[in-house]
């Protein structure tokens, strides 16, 4: 499965298994672009996300968080 943009909800729950220890609210939105860069199953262009998506993802990643 590869992860896009678009994909937040699964991006936050990835990102929430290979960062259990990290607070979710206190990661800024350059470090959570190079994380969700990083991920294994992301295939998407970098220059597509913007700070909607990326409050998106670090939404929905508190939840998991919670």
């Amino acid at each position: 499965m590869s992860l896009k943009w678009t994909d937040t909800q699964d991006i936050a729950i990835e990102l929430y298994e290979k960062f259990p220890e990290v607070e979710p609210q206190y990661v800024s939105f350059p470090d959570l672009h190079q994380w969700i860069l990083a991920l294994e199953d992301f295939d998407d262009d970098p220059q597509r996300s913007g700070e909607k998506i990326l409050e998106s993802v670090q939404t929905h990643w508190i939840s998991e968080a919670s």
